[in-house]
C-alpha cells in the first residue's frame, strides 16, 4: 500500500532523538498515531512537497511552537509574544511580486506561479538575532538565486533590494505614520548581488512542512543565515535590482547601531547587546556565537580583504 507524504512521520522528529524517545515513536505509521505525535509536539499538518535536509551538522531544531510564538514583526508590534495574536490581519492570498529596476523586462509575479515553479527544499538554519537569542529553524523555500536568474538582471545590477507589503490596513503600525515603529515604510533591505546568488540564500515559504504562518514572514521571506535576523526581510512584495547599495530601514533609523552587511560577528558587539554569546530559545545558558553564524566556511569568502568592524 502507498503511503501519502502526510502520513508519514516527519523525518525531523526522527532526527531529533530526545524527542523521538520520549514519545515512543519509533513504530509510528497510522496516521491516526501520527496526528496524536504532532499534537504532542505542537507540529503542523504538512501541506508542502519538499526535498528533506539530511543536518549533516546534527543541528537541535526549535520547536514549531517556539519558532512561531516568538517573532519580531515591527508591522504589528514590538512585542514578540504579542506577534501571533495580531497577525490575523494579514491576507496573503492572492499575494504578488513586483520585479523592477535593472532588469530586461520588469514584471510582476503571483504566489501561485511561484509555486509551481520551483521545486521545494527543506533548509535547517541557524537564526540569529542582533538582540542576543537563537534558535534553529527547518525553513522550506528555494535558492533565492535561482530566482534572480529568471529575472535577468542587467550586468549593472550590483545590489537586490527587498520591501515588506506596505498595507496600513493588514499592518497596523503602518497606519501610525510619524509614530510607527519603523521610522519610514515600507521596510527595506537589501544584499549585495554575490550575497544573493550564494547558495546559502533562499526565499522561504513554509517551516515544519507547513506553509509561514503570518508572524513568521507569510507567504514568502529571505533566510540569509549568516547574517542577522533583521536582514531576513518578511512578507516581501517587491524586489529591484539596483545598481548602488539600497539603504536600509534599520541603517536608515539608527545608522551608527546597524549596518548594511548585518553579519553575525561575535568579536564586534551592538551598543546594546554583547553577541559574544547568544541565548538559544528555551534553554537556560547561554553558548558561544559563532562567526558568520556557524557558515564561516561557505561565505567569508565574500568579504576578504574588508574591514568587518567598519563594515558591520
Amino acid at each position: 500500500m502507498k503511503i501519502n507524504q502526510n502520513e508519514i512521520t516527519p523525518e525531523t522528529l526522527f532526527e531529533n532523538r530526545r524527542k523521538f524517545i520520549k514519545l515512543g515513536a519509533a513504530s509510528v505509521v497510522a496516521s491516526s498515531t501520527l496526528m496524536e505525535l504532532m499534537a504532542k509536539e505542537n507540529l503542523p499538518t504538512s501541506d508542502l512537497s519538499y526535498k528533506k535536509d539530511t543536518n549533516p551538522n546534527n543541528l537541535e531544531l526549535n520547536t514549531y511552537k517556539q519558532i512561531t510564538s516568538y517573532n519580531n514583526f515591527y508591522e504589528f508590534t514590538t512585542s514578540k509574544e504579542g506577534v501571533k495574536h495580531m497577525a490575523h490581519t494579514l491576507v496573503t492570498t492572492p499575494w504578488t511580486i513586483e520585479i523592477d529596476g535593472l532588469v530586461e523586462k520588469p514584471f510582476t509575479i503571483d504566489m501561485q506561479d511561484i509555486m509551481k515553479k520551483y521545486s521545494l527544499e527543506e533548509r535547517i538554519y541557524r537564526f540569529r538575532c542582533v538582540e542576543g537569542w537563537s534558535m534553529v529553524v527547518p525553513w522550506i523555500g528555494f535558492e533565492l538565486g535561482k530566482f534572480i536568474k529568471d529575472c535577468k538582471p542587467l550586468s549593472d545590477a550590483k545590489y537586490v533590494r527587498f520591501e515588506t507589503l506596505w498595507d496600513d490596513e493588514m499592518f497596523p503600525d503602518q497606519a501610525r505614520g510619524v509614530f510607527g515603529n519603523i521610522k519610514r515604510y515600507p521596510y527595506v533591505e537589501g544584499l549585495r548581488m554575490d550575497e544573493a546568488m550564494n547558495p546559502l540564500t533562499i526565499l522561504s515559504v513554509g517551516l515544519y512542512g507547513k506553509t509561514l504562518e503570518n508572524q513568521n514572514g507569510a507567504p514568502i521571506r529571505l533566510v540569509v543565515p549568516w547574517k542577522y535576523g533583521f536582514k531576513s526581510i518578511k512578507s516581501i512584495a517587491k524586489i529591484s535590482f539596483v545598481k548602488d547599495e539600497p539603504l536600509n530601514s534599520w541603517q536608515e533609523m539608527a545608522p551608527h547601531e546597524y549596518g548594511f552587511y548585518a553579519n553575525v560577528n561575535p568579536k564586534v558587539d551592538h551598543p546594546r547587546w554583547s553577541q559574544k554569546r547568544e541565548r538559544v530559545l528555551g534553554e537556560l545558558f547561554k553558548q558561544k556565537t559563532l562567526m558568520f553564524n556557524g557558515y564561516e566556511k561557505e561565505v567569508a569568502h565574500l568579504y576578504k580583504g574588508m574591514d568587518l568592524r567598519k563594515n558591520f
